[in-house]
Order: structure tokens, then sequence, then C-alpha cells
């Protein structure tokens, strides 16, 4: 075979891989390997096989074949990004340790790059340090993970994902109970990429830190800001937008009723009911309404919302509503029977207390005291 040849089968494997047909390419590549092939040649496939056995969950198989090209080309200007792609697999594997000392290693390798490779080099030394915080961040190690996050943003080179750090960052504040560092940071976050997908979350993020210190009003805003928002973003990717807000307005709107802030719990549910006509999703967020509206001692506009639960009964009666709804169903018709009965006693009440009592021996009129 010709030295295009060899490259022919390399790229033919390397097409069916990323086509998933990784089988395929494994067996394209074994050959190769089986063969006389040229240095050059199997450096690529053996990186190749390692990326197909890695595609295939085979993590033991694929460090032995990146072992094997350390040890054939160890001065090759590739190796910082063999020993990026073992960290890679390391923590996969739940390597997690070894994972970061690849990653440290890809750092100290890059060292030994060539003037002229200046660039590729300040690229691989912010992955392998992005990957690093990654580590920590997926371990739940939120002090070192944040530490790497804050020094990556610190940085100005166009490689770097800025608004995935500094979401990252957020949550690793979040994690570790410092709210005001994370109402800080969100603020920076949505001044900064206020069209990022990441958006809806972080409102939700930064909410629940300002009701952790107490600061309500600023948290209620951000549910509604998040609530009304109808911007690019959220009509890009509207679904990821509805999960945030039910999420985000449902946290907020429990605590708001569970402290009796009743009115502003109130407007988050309106606002909730309004996301979806679903049942399954609006007709709890009706309950919880009608509950409101009975601690305000507004029985009639309570009654409305059970009333309103009990007209789509049918809908849970479904064949694929879940059981929970036909619950609240039952639970409405209580409530609502309830409220006619506290009704009926207050009449009942008022009538005793206009009910007059004649003392005997006396034509006097007195009236029953309430």
């Amino acid at each position: 075979m010709t030295a295009q040849d060899y490259q022919h089968e390399i790229d033919a494997a390397r097409l069916l891989r990323r086509s998933l047909d990784r089988a395929g390419a494994e067996k394209l590549l074994l050959a190769l390997l089986e063969g006389e092939l040229p240095a050059e040649f199997r450096r690529a496939a053996l990186f190749e096989m390692a990326l197909v056995t890695q595609e295939q969950k085979q993590y033991s198989r694929a460090q032995q074949i990146l072992a094997q090209y350390l040890k054939l080309y160890p001065q090759d200007p590739t190796v910082p990004e063999v020993l990026l792609r073992q960290g890679l697999i390391f923590r996969q594997m739940g390597a997690y340790n070894t994972a970061i000392a690849k990653f440290y290693a890809v750092m100290n390798g890059a060292l030994g790059l060539k003037l002229e490779q200046f660039d590729y080099y300040q690229r691989l030394v912010l992955l392998a340090q992005t990957e690093i915080a990654d580590t920590y961040y997926m371990q739940g190690k939120f002090t070192e993970a944040a530490d790497f996050y804050g020094r990556l943003l610190k940085q100005t080179s166009p490689a770097l994902n800025r608004v995935q750090i500094h979401f990252k960052l957020v949550h690793c504040l979040a994690g570790l109970g410092r709210h005001t560092d994370v109402i800080t940071q969100c603020e920076q976050f949505f001044e900064k990429n206020p069209e990022a997908a990441e958006t809806p979350e972080l409102r939700f993020v930064c909410a629940r830190s300002l009701k952790q210190i107490g600061r309500s009003g600023e948290a209620l805003r951000h549910v509604l800001q998040l609530l009304e928002s109808q911007d690019g973003t959220a009509q890009a990717n509207p679904e990821n937008w509805r999960y945030w807000q039910q999420r985000a307005g449902n946290d907020i709107a429990n605590q708001l009723y569970l402290e009796g802030d009743y009115l502003n719990a109130l407007e988050i549910y309106n606002h909730l009911a309004a996301l979806s006509a679903d049942a399954a999703w609006q007709l709890p967020v009706w309950y919880q309404i009608g509950l409101i509206y009975e601690r305000l001692l507004q029985p009639g506009k309570a009654v409305e919302k059970f009333d309103a639960i009990l007209a789509r009964e049918k809908e849970t009666a479904s064949a694929g509503a879940a059981p929970s709804l036909k619950t609240l169903v039952e639970m409405a018709r209580w409530r609502k029977g309830q409220i006619a009965w506290q009704g009926r006693i207050e009449l009942d009440v008022q009538a005793l207390r206009l009910t007059p009592v004649v003392s005997a021996g006396t034509n006097i009129v007195h009236h029953a005291k309430p």
C-alpha cells in the first residue's frame, strides 16, 4: 500500500466512527495496525483506535492504547493532547485524582512546545485548567472548583467558554451557601449575557439566594421577570424557559405561602397558572389560589377556583391522568363544601344574634349578646 492508501484507510475509519459505525471503524483500524504500518500512520491509527474504544466505553482498553502511544512517541507534539484524552477517560472511569494529575501533566507537557506553537500551548493550558475545574465540580468540591473558575474568568482568551464557566461558578457559590456572592455574580452574568440560554436557571438560583438572606422583594422581582419574559431567548428555547419558569415560580410561591405572604404568593401563582393549560400543571396551581383566597377571607373567589377545577373533572378521569389529579378534584370538592358549611354556620350565628329574648314577668325586650 502507498502512503495515500494508508491515509485513505485512516480517513475512512474516522468517517465510520463519526457516523457511529464504531464496529466498522475498529475492524478497519485493526487491519491496519496488524500490518506493517509506517510510524506516521501507526500514530494516527492508534489515536483513532483510542477514540473508538473510548466511545464504546471500553475505557481500560482505551487507556492501554494511549499508554502505548506515549511509549512509542514520547517527543511527539501531540503528547499534551494524548494526556488530556487520558485525563478525560480517567474521569469517565471515576478516577478523579488520576484525571486531575493528567490535566496537570498537560500543562507541564505544553511548556516544552516550541515558541511558534504558543497559541496552541495557551489553548491546551486553558483547556486543562477548565477540565480540572470541571472535575472538582463533578465531585461537589465547590471550593476548589470556584477557585479555578474564578481564575479562568480573569483570562482574556477568546478560546474560553466564558458563559459556561461563569454559570458553573455561580452554582459552586450556591453550593457553598455564599448567597451574597451568588447574587453579585448573577447580576454580572445577566449584564454580560442577557441572551444566554443559562439565564432562566440563574434567575431561579439568584431568587433562592435572595430569599435565603431575607431579600424577599428582590427575589419576587427576579421570579416575576422570569415569568413575564418574552424575549428572543425564551422564544428560541421555550421548553427550557418554561421549565425554569415553573420551577422558580413554584418554589418561591410555596415559600411565600408558608410564610403567610399571601398577596405576593397569589401574584406568582396567577402567573404560573397562565404558563400552561395542561390539567396536570394548571389544576394544582388553581387549588393553591383557592387556598389563598380562603386565607384572605374571600370565600366567593375561592369557590370560583374550586368550581373551575371541578368543571375539568373529566380530564382527570382519563386513562393517562395521574391519580393525584383525581385526589385534587376531591379535595377541591371538599373545600367547596367546607366553605358552604361555614357560610351556613355564620348565617345561623347571625340569626341568633338578631333573635329577641323576652324576660319572664316583664315586657322589656333584650337581644342576645354576641
